[in-house]
């Protein structure tokens, strides 16, 4: 019994200790070694920040990597891939100090679209990303060839990952709403829904470029319109001023002077 015992004492020890040093090598392996040359060739949020901003950036998509789990489902995940989830992740909240997911633990990359039951085979495919809710709370799925899209496309105001990333923040005060109290000074909650309003009536009838699923409710407004911020400032700056400014604020942050800074 007592050798038994010992037995199982050191098996047990054993598989801890591998554990452990999976866990170590999986965080290790998570950073890209070619990481920052992946951020200057595809994210042009990137390349537009100055040398120390830079720095600062790469040390958050350094952490996040390490700290969430990014796998692949009918497909491999590549370098690439894990680089562009990871500055989905950090354009958003780049304006705020020591931000992070805590209601985020994994992110699933499927080949392409996706329907509600979450299989990308077959018909009626058309979800291109969701952050989980009940038993797939603290995930996040999202189409690969959507995430590549969404940065390599510069000219467009849409970008799948940021949209999604934007729904977490969105979601840090425990809803969905479109109101993001955690990120927003109490100050500004009734004139952002009150310009929120205004602005799906307009797209409701026709009268603007921005996306008319940002017209679905006030959650959907708030994800498309930040998609809109951080890919085309410039022209969201020009067309809805009053936006952009409420955004500036929200975000803590003014990609549209970015380019300019330098």
């Amino acid at each position: 019994m007592v050798l038994f015992g010992l037995i199982m004492i050191g098996l047990i020890l054993f598989l801890y200790f591998k554990n452990m040093y999976s866990r170590r090598q999986l965080k290790k392996n998570a950073v890209p070694t070619d990481y920052q040359v992946l951020l200057q060739e595809h994210v042009r949020y990137y390349q537009q920040l100055p040398p120390a901003e830079k720095t600062r950036f790469e040390a958050m998509v350094q952490r996040f990597l390490r700290r969430t789990h990014i796998e692949g489902v009918g497909v491999i995940v590549e370098p690439l891939d894990r680089v562009l989830v990871a500055a989905s992740a950090i354009i958003p909240i780049f304006g705020f100090k020591d931000w992070e997911y805590f209601n985020l633990t994994n992110v699933i990359l499927y080949p392409d679209t996706f329907d509600s039951t979450y299989q990308y085979e077959g018909n009626n495919r058309n979800i291109l990303g969701m952050v989980g809710t009940g038993p797939l709370n603290g995930q996040m799925i999202l189409s690969r060839s959507a995430l590549r899209e969404g940065f390599a496309n510069v000219t467009d105001k849409n970008n799948t990952a940021i949209h999604e990333f934007v729904h977490l923040l969105d979601k840090t005060d425990g809803l969905i709403d479109g109101m993001p109290t955690k990120l927003m000074e109490h100050s500004y909650s009734i004139p952002w829904m009150k310009l929120v309003h205004q602005t799906i009536q307009e797209i409701s009838a026709g009268h603007t470029d921005i996306n008319p699923y940002a017209a679905f409710n006030e959650a959907e407004f708030f994800a498309v319109i930040s998609e809109y911020f951080f890919e085309r400032p410039d022209l969201l700056a020009e067309k809805h001023p009053e936006l952009y400014e409420m955004l500036t604020k929200i975000f803590r942050q003014d990609p549209g002077k970015m380019g300019t800074e330098q």
